[in-house]
């Protein structure tokens, strides 16, 4: 009966959130709230992109927002969870624990 549960927990995986750098970048602003374009950069040591790619994606579920401004006349993208992002996040972690609460 637990190989059922388990697979069905499997399968509610979000898996937008579910990819490397998504989880990564989810992560991160789970902890800090925001940052910006470099930090996550540096952090997940990916190309820019790689990372405006996978931000696009999170964006267009409105799992972030992000802004565009200029400092210095240099630009710079800040970017923070959502509400929405911030549920699906916790909802993930809740199926990886019981995924992994079924294997113990």
């Amino acid at each position: 009966m637990s190989d059922v549960n388990n697979l069905n927990n499997l399968n509610n995986l979000n898996e937008l959130i579910h990819a490397k750098v998504r989880l990564g970048i989810m992560s991160l602003l789970m902890t800090y709230d925001e940052c910006d374009f470099t930090l996550l950069k540096k952090s997940l040591s990916i190309t820019d992109g790689n990372l405006s790619s996978h931000l696009k994606k999170l964006e267009e579920a409105n799992y972030i927002n992000m802004q565009k401004t200029f400092v210095s006349k240099k630009p710079k993208t800040i970017v923070e969870i959502t509400e929405t992002g911030s549920k699906a996040y916790k909802e993930y972690i809740r199926t990886i624990e019981e995924i992994l609460k079924l294997n113990e």
